[in-house]
């Protein structure tokens, strides 16, 4: 029977990869994702997981905050949704975690490199193939880059294709993300057979765990259900925009159409009356531009105008 506990669930995600006993884990994931020059091979979780805090729906950002042994920080979140403005709120949450290392008055230097990760349940770039993109602070003439600063990555789980993967000869980050996505297909045995590495292994037993104890059963469930009505009210609300959309541009080219009415009756009526009073006839050049009151004008003067003639 399949497992069927979705590791991308954020609760299933912070209690596998921001458990105290879960390093293993959580250094494979980074070292998957970054490729550092020297691997990261130890890890404090600085936010571990607790479940009273989603019991007290207290987490409004269900993150994960870790350093490594030399210092340098690592944030790293999954993202279910894509709203309009999640690039510019990732570059913030990044910002926010370089910044709020220093207390006032401490020096600059103590500032460590910060590395931001969003794993995204989607596609955030529709005109890019690539499913990890790497962002940091460079120069755009020359390329030189501000190195040990920040870093941000996004991860679009929408974008990966596990077809014909062969997971025996993977990459580490290639074998994570079929995981992630693939994990509640199988039952326990058979994904410990399909992914053997240790830390693969401790992700499993976690999400094995969440399958079989009851409080964390319910909870998990609870946390599908509150991202389904995410979803559901993300997809209504856009589909209520668009409605409102074609319902005011309908609206705006009603009226325009009913101005635009008025104004060519307007001209007809001006053309008419300098007929009538043996007036050259403006040309369509001399009307360009003209609103419907500066044209009411125009044939108020030219009424007065006959009017007036017909007097004398």
């Amino acid at each position: 029977m399949p497992i069927g506990i979705r590791p991308i669930n954020d609760f299933a995600f912070k209690k596998t990869f921001g458990s105290p006993g879960n390093h293993l884990a959580l250094i494979s994931l980074l070292n998957a994702i970054l490729e550092l020059p020297q691997p990261i091979i130890q890890v404090t979780i600085e936010n571990p997981y607790q479940i009273q805090d989603f019991q007290d729906d207290k987490l409004s950002i269900l993150d994960i905050k870790a350093t490594d042994q030399t210092g340098a920080i690592y944030g790293i979140e999954m993202q279910l949704s894509i709203c309009s403005s999640l690039i510019q709120r990732i570059v913030f949450y990044g910002c926010e975690i370089y910044a709020g290392q220093l207390q006032s008055g401490e020096d600059y230097s103590l500032l460590m490199p910060v590395f931001s990760i969003c794993l995204i349940d989607g596609v955030l770039w529709r005109d890019s193939k690539k499913v990890h993109h790497a962002f940091g602070l460079t120069d755009l003439e020359s390329g030189r880059k501000l190195t040990k600063t920040l870093e941000i990555h996004t991860i679009e789980l929408g974008r990966y294709n596990s077809q014909g993967q062969d997971l025996a000869t993977a990459s580490p980050l290639d074998c994570w993300l079929y995981w992630l996505l693939h994990a509640h297909e199988y039952d326990s045995e058979e994904l410990m057979q399909l992914f053997p590495q240790e830390a693969i292994l401790q992700a499993t037993q976690t999400i094995t765990q969440i399958a079989k104890m009851t409080e964390d059963k319910t909870m998990y469930d609870a946390r599908e259900k509150a991202i389904r009505d995410q979803q559901w009210a993300l997809k209504a609300s856009r589909k209520d925009g668009r409605e409102e959309g074609l319902i005011e541009g309908e609206i705006k080219g009603e009226i325009k159409g009913e101005i635009k009415g008025k104004i060519q009756g307007k001209i007809e009526m001006i053309r008419m009356l300098q007929e009538i009073l043996n007036l050259p006839l403006s040309t369509d050049s001399e009307f360009d531009g003209k609103t419907l009151e500066e044209l009411q004008a125009q044939t108020m003067n030219l009424q007065n105008h006959l009017r007036n003639r017909g007097v004398s």
